[in-house]
């Protein structure tokens, strides 16, 4: 076996016998890390302490991805002035988390008739998100509800 010291430096073509002599001498772990080559190399390391670090860095990664989530706003087809300004603000507050946003309008009664209404307030927000936001899903009809979703747009 090619056997390599847990500094990294090479001691060399080895009996296993001697291999683990030597690990067990200075209180390491014997580690097979090529299996295929000819010969097998091994290296003396704790491996308890290996696996500790590796789990470690693995939560340290978690810790700092962010999770895209898909938030909601819903309007209706004759949402004043006001309505709008504040969801919008909501929407504009979930993109700049980084979150999708999911813009719902919803038709009640007989206001189904008439999508246009409902398509131009979508068409509306999306301008006024065009800085922060881009469509990911065109508006489309899912029962008595109309929705699109935007993405916000990467800025670095």
């Amino acid at each position: 076996m090619r056997l390599i010291q847990d500094d990294g430096e090479q001691i060399g073509i080895v009996s296993i016998d001697e291999a683990r002599e030597r690990a067990k001498d200075r209180g390491m772990d014997l580690v097979e890390v090529a299996a295929e080559a000819r010969p097998p190399v091994v290296k003396m390391m704790d491996y308890g302490k290996y696996k500790y670090e590796a789990a470690r860095a693995a939560r340290e990664a978690r810790k700092k991805q962010h999770t895209i989530k898909v938030k909601e706003v819903k309007f209706r087809p004759g949402i004043e002035d006001h309505d709008y300004d504040f969801k919008v603000g909501h929407a504009r507050r979930f993109l700049d988390e980084g979150n999708k946003v999911k813009l719902t309008m919803m038709f009640r009664g007989r206001q189904i008739t008439h999508p246009e209404l409902g398509l131009e307030v979508l068409q509306r927000i999306t301008e006024d998100l065009k800085d922060v936001a881009k469509v990911e899903q065109h508006a489309n009809m899912e029962g008595r509800a109309m929705s699109m979703v935007v993405a916000p747009i990467k800025m670095k």
